[in-house]
């Protein structure tokens, strides 16, 4: 079954690289050795 999820984030900082940080309600859903498409559309930038 494929699960589809869209969300919206700022892109934060740590150290010297840029994250993304997942949302904890989504914890359980990506769990470790799954594979995940990610896909990254810029909506604004400074």
């Amino acid at each position: 079954m494929k699960k589809q999820f869209t969300i919206t984030k700022r892109i934060a900082k740590h150290d010297n690289q840029a994250i993304i940080v997942v949302p904890k309600i989504l914890e359980s859903q990506l769990k470790p050795g799954i594979i995940a498409k990610i896909t990254i559309e810029i909506l604004e930038e400074k």
